[in-house]
């Protein structure tokens, strides 16, 4: 059912702000109409969501009053209509938008001219006593177009910092709600980051921490921590992920900084305020294993057993294990993807907000053991060293350590993989799994862990048919 969503009231600037923000979360079905007096702001809009869309500022995007339609080839393609000019609802099945529109984005000015669209975005631009200014109210579906309102936030947000007419570029976004967006103005960029206040929150308190301790994070340029949206210094594109794709030889030197960054990490005490991640959580968390992946692997009630007592055995191996040293701020989601080479090549962190006081291995285990990439074995031995030297820890204990959070970090992301697939859809992560398999299996070689192997050695590991049986209950 439509109801009223949200109510922008500015200047043209804002207009534009709103077009923009709102153009990268639009896909294939959507429809917006766009009602309004003659001058009120409709074209202008379309214009700015148009060039947005297809990432072209100088875009010619004539109005198409007298054409009726005007299409453009972008991905999927948009029909810009204006129907001012039609006198009978029946003409627009002539025009073949009707039958674009599932295939489409479409622009529909004076909607009134045809029949109502089921699911379609209203907004309706109207005059301000300030004649510079006008008011756009939406109207629609609160679930469909919980995108939209989300858009206005960030243009309000964009305006107030100053960066109002900045164009706007997806940037990245990841297994949790949390997305970013790369806003460029002339030759300066920012990153606007889109999460819950909560997580806003976290994440401010940890960038300063960090920088305090003279850690590379990006510079908070503008926050509205109330709505959790964040203008961030924009570190580049530069992942280490990517820079040691395009320059394999650099993987040796890159990963050898890393362990000596982390080296240094585990000299402070932990941040206060962060989640504790000891055994027990460890052993709460990896029962997302045992939730998920064994039944949907086809498993039958003697593996789903076994399964089931994986996590009590990691607590109890934590315990043994990994309990005797004080424990460190975790950054927790600490990866190549995640680690950018700065353009004076500093190591620039991103993704901090779940820091977690934890074992010294864990963020070690994380890069090194990393779910999307095989690391040489080589470069790998030579930065555990490298940690080991730059701390001082015990070569055996910490080795059996790692080892055995390697396992529960990657039953963990096996379990979340096969979560994402069956409740979200997102089976990309399927394709993954083969490779997280091996580093448990690699992990599992440490005497110390026997007893988890031999309850892991029960599971179906994700070979082919393993893999395609998940896929096939992916929610669709």
């Amino acid at each position: 059912m439509a109801a009223a969503l949200l109510t922008l009231t500015g200047d043209a600037e804002l207009t534009t702000a709103f077009a923009r923000a709102l153009a990268p979360d639009l896909r294939a079905g959507d429809t917006i109409l766009l009602d309004g007096p003659v001058g009120a702001g409709k074209s202008h809009f379309a214009r700015a969501l148009i060039r947005a869309r297809l990432e072209s500022p100088a875009e010619e995007v004539p109005s198409p009053t007298f054409t009726l339609v005007q299409t453009y080839d972008g991905e999927p393609p948009i029909w810009h209509a204006d129907l001012y000019r039609l006198s009978d609802v029946a003409e627009v099945e002539e025009l073949g938008l009707l039958d674009a529109m599932p295939d489409a984005i479409a622009l529909i000015e004076w909607p009134d001219r045809m029949a109502p669209v089921e699911n379609a975005l209203k907004l309706r631009f109207r005059s301000h006593e300030n004649p510079d200014f006008r008011r756009i109210e939406a109207e629609g579906d609160a679930i469909t177009w919980a995108r939209m309102r989300r858009a206005g936030e960030r243009a309000v947000f964009a305006q107030s910092a100053g960066w109002a007419d900045a164009e706007v570029s997806f940037l990245a976004g990841d297994a949790s709600a949390r997305r970013y967006f790369r806003l460029k103005r002339g030759n300066d960029t920012a990153v606007l980051m889109d999460s819950d206040a909560d997580t806003l929150l976290r994440y401010l308190a940890m960038t300063d921490w960090l920088s305090q301790r003279g850690f590379d994070v990006p510079k908070v340029i503008a926050t509205d921590k109330a709505v959790g949206l964040a203008l961030l210094e924009d570190f580049g594109d530069a992942q280490i992920a990517r820079v040691i794709e395009t320059s394999p030889d650099r993987a040796g030197d890159l990963y050898h900084r890393i362990a000596a960054l982390l080296a240094r990490l585990a000299s402070f005490p932990p941040a206060p305020g962060v989640r504790v991640l000891d055994g027990p959580e460890m052993a709460r968390q990896v029962g997302m294993f045992a939730e998920w992946y064994p039944k949907a692997a086809g498993a039958g009630v003697e593996v789903q057993a076994a399964a089931d007592e994986i996590a009590p055995a990691i607590a109890r191996l934590h315990a043994d294990l990994c309990a005797d040293l004080p424990p460190v701020t975790g950054l927790r989601d600490f990866h190549a993807e995640n680690i950018i080479l700065t353009p004076d090549d500093r190591l620039g962190l991103l993704d901090f907000q779940d820091a977690v006081e934890t074992h010294p291995a864990y963020d070690l285990v994380s890069v090194l053991h990393d779910a999307r990439r095989e690391i040489p074995p080589e470069v790998e031995q030579a930065a555990i060293t490298r940690f080991m030297q730059d701390t001082g820890l015990n070569a055996d204990r910490f080795r059996a350590a790692f080892a055995l959070l390697g396992v529960q970090r990657n039953l963990r992301i096996m379990g979340i993989f096969t979560r994402l697939c069956l409740v979200e859809g997102k089976s990309r992560y399927l394709q993954f799994m083969p490779h997280v398999w091996s580093l448990i299996q690699r992990e599992l070689q440490a005497p110390e862990l026997t007893e988890l192997s031999a309850l892991i050695e029960q599971m179906p590991p994700p070979d082919a048919a393993t893999i395609e049986r998940i896929g096939s209950q992916c929610r669709r």
